[in-house]
């Protein structure tokens, strides 16, 4: 079993920053890749941020150059660092983590993809 524990959502108006954490616990430690997902009001999840277990990072082309993913010391945390917030990045956002080996070079994209996920946490934008 694994699990993933979202926190930091809030709301926030434009232009402004959060950061997001994500704790995992049992088997989600050994993610072999660890994303955010959100998902904005009668909208399907999407991918926003990923980190490979090598450091390789890869985002989507909406919030490239404004959020950052990172880990900490250990595994076990990663931070979804959003800067110059917009109303569009008004979601859900989601941890999702995944174990199976892959290599260097995959950048998992879609939800399907990922074994575990955390429960969500709001973030409200407002203009």
């Amino acid at each position: 079993q694994g699990q993933l524990v979202e926190s930091g959502g809030g709301l926030v108006q434009a232009g402004g920053s959060l950061r997001l954490s994500c704790a995992a616990s049992g088997r989600s430690v050994d993610w072999t890749a660890i994303a955010w997902f959100h998902q904005p009001p009668g909208k399907e999840r999407e991918f926003v941020a990923g980190l490979r277990w090598s450091g390789r990072t890869y985002y989507a082309d909406s919030v490239q150059g404004r959020f950052i993913i990172s880990r900490g010391g250990a595994r076990s945390t990663v931070y979804l660092q959003m800067n110059s917030l917009k109303p569009e990045d008004t979601a859900v956002y989601y941890c999702a983590a995944d174990t199976k080996s892959r290599s260097y070079d995959d950048s998992p994209l879609e939800p399907y993809e990922y074994e575990f996920w955390g429960q969500g946490t709001q973030v409200t934008v407002s203009a």
